[in-house]
């Protein structure tokens, strides 16, 4: 009897302790998904404010393009886009200004809970993570992909570095 209630004791405690762990927000990740599928493709930490950011060639101009976002609560918040010379789709209306490395940048402004891209072969889409960087053409075999903030439970966290 004594060790039956033993047992039941330290179920109900294991119980008790992983539903905690569950239920309590951890961290957040960015999360890359297969627009299609929902396969999830890259699942990786970040804080608030963690840079993100897509880089890839104008398809017309061939030069490099860079989107800039920070993570604020689970949103991306445009910060700025780079670009190295006007062409179709980049603005030419904007208040642009010169950098330092002579590429022209304006912050277009914009919050997003989710954001869509498909990674193309020629524009090489790479994605950067705080000071991690991902191939998204490679990752998704150049499918659309979405890319949200999640909120992770404390038990997401520990289950995501078990072997």
């Amino acid at each position: 009897m004594r060790t039956a209630l033993g047992v039941g004791a330290a179920a109900l405690v294991c119980l008790l302790v992983v539903g905690g762990a569950a239920a309590v927000p951890a961290d957040r990740a960015l999360v890359v998904s297969d627009t299609e599928t929902g396969e999830r493709l890259l699942v990786t930490p970040v804080e608030e404010n963690t840079t993100v950011a897509l880089e890839y060639t104008h398809s017309v101009e061939k030069t490099r393009v860079l989107d800039v976002y920070e993570v604020r609560g689970d949103r991306l918040v445009t910060t700025r886009m780079e670009f190295e010379s006007y062409g179709w789709g980049l603005p030419a209306d904007a208040n642009v200004t010169m950098t330092e490395n002579d590429t022209f940048a304006y912050n277009p402004g914009g919050s997003f809970e989710e954001l869509y891209v498909k990674p193309g072969r020629i524009a090489g889409h790479r994605l950067h993570v705080g000071d991690r960087t991902y191939d998204l053409v490679e990752r998704s075999d150049a499918r659309s992909v979405h890319l949200t903030v999640e909120r992770r439970s404390a038990l997401d966290v520990a289950l995501s570095h078990l072997p």
